[in-house]
């Protein structure tokens, strides 16, 4: 699916910061076909990551801060607004925190960072030139973005608050609820609770890429020195796995079921 226009609370864009942008953008392009197309920056190098001439990610090397304070290579989510300053506004009134307030993106668009009330960290995108992903649902490109946290009713109720988006909940068994949210009653995102099994982790968002085949690309990305973290498993939306890629980010891949 091509897209032209980002509604408001739809995810845009997702942005891997890594040790080693070089090593990390040959393996995804391995994995996914992707062309690197790299831009100089102040202070390094932006590679925007293509299906043939359609974007669909960023990647760059993670700032000397982050390294310091020991996070580790990961997948960040940026939600599309129609007005990132009036979005921003409305953070801290719904207890929320603006961690990077408003800014312009080289012309590109504006962008904030911010962190729900239950700490997961997101972006913010007003898409200017560039409105965001290309591509959607597509092999090789985001089909879907997830807030893992340890209370999802209060991180979905943030949303709703500032972005004006709808929420659904929708039961997963063995008492997990599922989240799903989007703008007019689409579900474009989804947040869940995190489960005891999977230990002290962060609340953070995570990011999922359409497959043609979940086993074969599981294969295929450990030959390439990856990790499997959660083996190809049968799903209602299709069939997905967990994969760490050989810098240490997480990510998730998905042959979807037909709609």
């Amino acid at each position: 699916m091509h897209i032209e226009r980002f509604k408001q609370g739809w995810p845009a864009w997702v942005e891997l910061m890594t040790s080693d942008d070089a090593a990390a953008m040959e393996f995804y392009r391995e994995l996914f076909g992707w062309r690197d197309v790299a831009t100089e920056i102040p202070g390094g190098v932006y590679h925007t990551a293509h299906l043939d001439d359609d974007a669909i990610a960023g990647l760059g090397v993670q700032n000397p801060d982050e390294v310091a304070r020991g996070i580790p290579p990961h997948w960040s989510v940026y939600l599309a607004v129609d007005d990132v300053e009036a979005t921003a506004s409305l953070v801290a009134g719904a207890g929320g925190q603006v961690m990077l307030p408003p800014m312009d993106v080289m012309g590109l668009g504006r962008m904030a960072i911010i962190a729900d009330p239950t700490g997961g960290i997101v972006g913010l995108w007003q898409g200017q030139m560039m409105p965001g992903f290309a591509r959607h649902s597509e092999p090789g490109s985001v089909t879907w973005c997830e807030l893992m946290t340890d209370d999802a009713p209060r991180a979905a109720a943030f949303f709703v608050s500032t972005l004006g988006v709808q929420s659904s909940e929708t039961d997963m068994g063995g008492g997990h609820a599922y989240i799903m949210f989007g703008p007019d009653g689409e579900h474009m995102a989804g947040i869940m609770t995190k489960t005891p099994e999977m230990g002290p982790m962060p609340n953070v968002w995570g990011v999922y890429f359409e497959v043609a085949d979940t086993d074969a690309t599981v294969a295929r990305a450990q030959g390439l020195g990856a990790t499997v973290l959660q083996p190809p498993t049968d799903i209602t939306p299709g069939r997905f796995a967990m994969i760490a890629d050989p810098q240490g980010a997480i990510f998730g891949i998905i042959a979807s079921n037909p709609m």
